[in-house]
């Protein structure tokens, strides 16, 4: 009897990690309640806080987190299909230390310095996770929680010091600073002192940080075919819709025009029809066309994808292929061993090509202006936008495609992204897209112009403000990172040298001489063998 209520409860509480993991999905696009990241996490932080065994805390960690990566990636189910959730519990594993850490420093009724120290080290914990996650084998860093902060601007200046990392820092403390006030009475305290630190550090940022120095303006066209029926011809349909919207935006003087990633179905240089027929385009409406060649090219191996810069006398030279190339959808990642998925989903038939290094183009007419080219989710990787406005790029360019998706919360979860890159680089960022959203962020993440939806079908002129100056993140770098791990080792070693302490043997006792009482014999006499 006893034992059947326990595999209940069990069962309950499996239920419950798996729901509770969930939860965050709600802060990101397309719901986007992004107050709602603050306090989402509590329920799964109570749940694990009362875990009866390190081991059960373990599990629960690992069924939440794949809770959690499902959630926020269910829109890649008519895709991967059952993968999905193969891949989700592979990921949820990497959410167990997290759990660890929250049993260990809010079980129970801790005292003031074990809820202070839960304050600094659940976060990191739970940053330990997503950095691991953050490799593009894994999946690359998509649905980071401090991207669900990416329309709220206090949380942009955050991103500006120390990038996505020390936002969603800040969150996961609040969400810490709460689970204790509910459930910890004791440690009210320490956990008023943390939420309270959050917001002054928010506040002092807000009030402290750089803010990008105005530096001109652009006039950026971004060219949205919209949705087209597939087939084997679709790619020069595409391509005539764009080239179609392109000619309506003579006259209005743009400095550069955009189309979307995979735009441009054949290698220009085996195509030099398309080629003229770009250059023609581009002295039409007095700009060059970043257009983004997703082929195989005519003199190396293999398909690849590619951001073409394109004047009136055809290709410049100027090309950045995709370096970070999207898992199943482009790749498959050991495919001697994962080729099957391509027989449930939609998975790479072919391995695409990555590039080799990043680039910077060189905007003709403006000597001021370098262009950062980024393709598709490589904007979910902050360290590229990072490096390019570091080496100069003034205008961030990001071609993207989920046609796949349409109706799903992908478009708009992808679009945020460029809110986030914008404010930790300090510039502007476009967002140009086959079928949506497309949309231009400023230097500071904030919004320019309208964006196109996923059911436009058009052209539109955006006007850009540039900017000069550093922002500590590209200054600085991921030192949020370096702080946590940080954290963590100092933790591990202090745990580590206590277990040693208590583990040791204690010393025997020295030995007390008995006291001789009168007429026992003491010893043996001198020469008395062993044995007598």
């Amino acid at each position: 009897m006893v034992l059947t209520v326990s595999k209940r409860v069990s069962r309950r509480r499996a239920a419950a990690a798996v729901a509770a993991g969930a939860l965050p999905c709600l802060a990101f696009p397309a719901p986007a309640l992004w107050w709602f990241a603050y306090a989402a996490l509590v329920p799964w932080m109570l749940l694990l806080r009362s875990a009866p065994t390190a081991r059960r805390a373990a599990v629960e960690g690992w069924l939440g987190g794949a809770g959690f990566v499902f959630a926020v990636h269910h829109w890649l189910l008519p895709s991967l299909h059952v993968f999905l959730f193969v891949l989700a519990a592979l990921l949820g594993v990497l959410w167990i230390p997290f759990a660890l850490l929250v049993r260990e420093l809010l079980g129970g009724a801790p005292s003031g310095g074990r809820a202070a120290a839960a304050l600094v080290l659940v976060p990191s914990g739970w940053l330990l996770s997503e950095l691991a996650r953050s490799w593009q084998g894994l999946g690359g860093p998509w649905g980071l929680l401090g991207a669900s902060q990416w329309q709220v601007s206090p949380a942009l200046r955050l991103a500006s010091v120390g990038g996505v990392w020390l936002v969603g820092l800040v969150v996961v403390a609040v969400n810490c600073g709460l689970a204790l006030l509910v459930a910890v009475p004791g440690a009210r305290a320490p956990a008023v002192a943390g939420v309270t630190g959050c917001a002054l550090l928010t506040g002092v940022v807000w009030l402290w940080a750089p803010r990008p120095d105005a530096s001109g303006g652009l006039r950026v066209a971004v060219v949205q075919p919209g949705l087209l029926a597939d087939g084997p011809d679709a790619p020069e349909r595409r391509f005539a819709v764009g080239e179609e919207l392109t000619r309506s935006l003579a006259g209005t003087r743009p400095d550069l025009v955009v189309w979307g990633e995979s735009s441009v179905g054949e290698d220009l240089t085996a195509r030099p029809d398309l080629a003229r027929r770009l250059a023609e385009l581009s002295a039409r409406v007095g700009a060059p066309l970043l257009v983004n060649v997703d082929a195989r090219p005519a003199d190396r191996p293999g398909i690849r994808k590619a951001a073409v810069l394109v004047g009136p006398d055809g290709p410049t030279g100027d090309r950045y292929d995709k370096m970070r190339l999207v898992p199943f959808g482009e790749y498959v990642p050991a495919r001697a061993l994962l080729g099957w998925a391509t027989s449930v989903g939609k998975a790479a038939g072919e391995n695409r090509v990555p590039g080799g290094s990043q680039v910077l183009m060189d905007l003709p007419g403006r000597a001021d202006v370098r262009i950062g080219p980024l393709v598709c989710f490589e904007s979910a990787f902050p360290d590229m936008s990072r490096n390019l406005a570091r080496d100069g790029a003034a205008l961030l360019v990001d071609q993207s495609a989920t046609s796949s998706f349409q109706g799903s919360w992908a478009p708009a979860q992808h679009a945020s992204l460029s809110a986030l890159r914008a404010a930790e680089t300090g510039r502007p960022m476009v967002h140009a897209t086959l079928t949506g959203i497309s949309e231009v962020r400023g230097p500071s993440g904030e919004r320019i112009g309208r964006p196109l939806s996923t059911s436009a079908r058009e052209a539109r002129v955006y006007e850009v403000p540039l900017a000069r100056g550093t922002t500590p993140y590209v200054r600085f770098g991921d030192w949020p990172v370096g702080a946590a791990l940080a954290a963590l080792a100092a933790y591990c070693a202090a745990a580590g040298l206590r277990s040693v302490r208590l583990g040791a043997p204690a010393p025997a006792p020295a030995a007390v001489p008995r006291p001789e009482r009168r007429g026992e014999r003491v010893g043996k006499p001198l020469g008395e063998s062993p044995g007598d």
